[in-house]
């Protein structure tokens, strides 16, 4: 199940790359990108819209997922506990 999930996540992860380099920085969004098709399709303002809520649903989803794989793992140190000299 933890290698599912770690599959989900690198997807996740990937795909909001994606979405953040389609997007401009000036609101152009993806016109810039692909030309007068997407102008044709979405209109410009519906594809910037449209891109930036696949971008916040995307992060959202990651830190979905990321929280649920550690309570998967039981959420503990992790690490060696230190010992108390006595």
């Amino acid at each position: 199940m933890l290698v599912t999930m770690s599959i989900f996540i690198a997807i996740v992860a990937f795909l909001l790359i994606a979405s953040v380099l389609i997007q401009n920085p000036k609101g152009g969004g993806v016109d810039a990108t692909f030309g007068a098709q997407a102008n044709q399709m979405f209109g410009v303002a519906k594809s910037a819209d449209l891109i930036e809520k696949i971008t916040w649903g995307l992060a959202a989803t990651l830190i979905i997922l990321c929280v649920l794989t550690t309570f998967m793992l039981g959420g503990g140190t992790g690490g060696p506990e230190i010992q108390s000299a006595g």
